[in-house]
């Protein structure tokens, strides 16, 4: 461990209105802190009444150089793609879209609850994919939550969503080092973690947890010092997500839904969904449209 809260970094969430009133905390990119190991983007969503009259779905859109993971606590989101893939998402289950050279999705209200009243929290993060990555082939791949490992750690639950921890491993198909973890602990546990990745972020969804001595509140962000580990420390029951990976080398230009190391990729892929050219959802024939905003220069 060695380290001291001093040394961590501390990110405080702005909130972002995605349309409809649906309201986002969003922790990275930050001033301080660009990016945790791959994570580029990081956003918590909910708790969050979904009703029938509320509009919160996100129309078709498209994406390039990144992979996005979407990730419940409660609530279903219904996820379509432009390479052919429809997935209900559900609590503790892992989506991971890897958009490479180019993928349109969309994330809609399920079907089966449009009459329905119910509640949706969770995250959505993006990873930006290794510069030898970036122009693969899309894919996408769905873990179900009962396929995901866990390990108890002293009465602490560690769900492992993406990475290697504890001795097991997420099936889920994710590069650079990725770390993902969901993890429960009860009131009085402690739960040492080692140093998993280069980068690594402890950050609270519920309640409050005490990171190498300094309390952390809910919905806030610590950035642990490069290669440490952490103690965390439970007053009372907490739970909490630790992401992280390998330190992105190349810098990355986010523009929109668009990631890359380059620039002139950003500035063309805006100029194929304003064309038409970047694919379609299925049967979904609505979209939206370009932000009124510069392009990296």
């Amino acid at each position: 461990m060695g380290a001291t809260p001093q040394d961590h970094i501390h990110l405080l969430p702005k909130a972002h209105d995605l349309g409809g009133g649906f309201v986002v905390r969003r922790s990275l990119p930050a001033a301080a802190k660009r990016s945790v190991g791959p994570f580029v983007f990081f956003d918590h969503f909910g708790p969050s009444e979904e009703r029938p009259e509320t509009q919160h779905d996100v129309r078709p859109h498209p994406h390039i150089g990144l992979a996005t993971v979407s990730y419940l606590f409660e609530g279903a989101i219904h996820h379509r793609d432009s390479i052919g893939s429809d997935q209900v998402i559900e609590p503790g289950a892992v989506n991971w879209m890897s958009a490479g050279r180019g993928i349109v999705h969309s994330e809609r209200r399920p079907d089966a609850l449009r009459d329905s009243v119910y509640v949706n929290h969770g995250l959505q993060l993006w990873a930006a994919l290794p510069a030898e990555l970036e122009e693969s082939d899309p894919f996408f791949a769905h873990v179900a939550a009962a396929d995901i490992p866990a390990v108890d750690c002293s009465g602490a639950v560690v769900r492992v969503l993406i990475g290697e921890v504890f001795g097991v491993k997420s099936p889920v198909p994710a590069e650079g080092g990725t770390v993902f973890l969901d993890i429960d602990m009860p009131a009085g546990s402690r739960l040492e973690l080692p140093a998993l990745a280069e980068e690594l972020a402890v950050y609270p969804v519920t309640g409050q947890v005490t990171v190498d001595g300094e309390p952390l509140p809910g919905a806030e962000m610590s950035v642990l010092p490069a290669g440490a580990g952490t103690l965390l420390e439970a007053a009372a029951p907490v739970r909490l997500v630790v992401v992280g990976g390998d330190a992105l080398v190349e810098h990355r230009y986010l523009w929109w839904n668009f990631v890359s190391t380059r620039k002139e990729r950003v500035r063309q892929a805006a100029l194929d969904w304003a064309a038409g050219a970047m694919g379609a959802v299925a049967g979904d024939d609505e979209f939206i449209p370009l932000p009124d905003r510069p392009l990296p220069a």
